[in-house]
């Protein structure tokens, strides 16, 4: 009966110790930071400043081709003149005028100008007429100081016309001095920058 007694005092007991509080669990706080002994923090902070340098290095870049294209427009920009001429337009001064400051900004640029005429009169009259347009443009940049030796001048006369047709407009067209950068554009700043 003893057994019986203790037996019917451990089933009994058994929901009362299911029901207990139970001991809290003890949560450990997290390790405190170690010192980096591997170096990964200098390499972050370095690459992290190689990374910037890049970027500035990559707009400076993109700026100075910006600047490049800009400027090379404005010196292949062409100038047209009027029928059987050589004397300059105020359109086409006004056009070698924006020219001056770029050329002067870049001392080491040289450039070719080539005349062209309209199909208009003899094949000589007209390369004649090509180069007289190509000198003028020529001494109209050297009365602003920039040094005649350079920009070299040639003529196409007719043989390039820039607009096929027998009318004004392809003839308007066609009488014009044209430009090449020959030397020193590889990289052209801009004035003021």
């Amino acid at each position: 009966m003893l057994r019986k007694g203790a037996l019917f005092l451990l089933i009994a007991g058994l929901p009362l110790a299911a029901c207990s509080k139970k001991a809290p669990v003890a949560v450990e706080p997290p390790p405190a930071a170690q010192p980096d002994t591997t170096g990964q923090g200098e390499r972050l902070a370095r690459a992290r400043a190689d990374s910037i340098a890049a970027a500035e290095r990559a707009r400076v870049a993109a700026a100075a081709r910006e600047a490049t294209a800009r400027a090379t427009a404005v010196l292949q920009e062409m100038v047209f003149f009027d029928y059987d001429v050589s004397e300059l337009r105020s359109d086409a001064q006004e056009s070698l005028g924006r020219k001056v400051p770029v050329l002067r900004a870049n001392p080491g640029l040289t450039l070719r100008v080539t005349g062209h005429a309209d199909e208009r009169g003899s094949l000589e009259y007209n390369l004649a007429l090509g180069m007289r347009r190509a000198q003028s443009v020529k001494d109209y940049l050297a009365g602003f100081g920039i040094d005649a030796a350079r920009v070299q001048i040639d003529s196409m006369g007719e043989d390039q016309p820039l607009e096929e047709g027998s009318n004004e407009a392809a003839w308007a067209r066609n009488r014009r001095a044209e430009f090449q950068i020959t030397g020193g554009g590889e990289t052209i700043t801009m004035p003021g920058s």
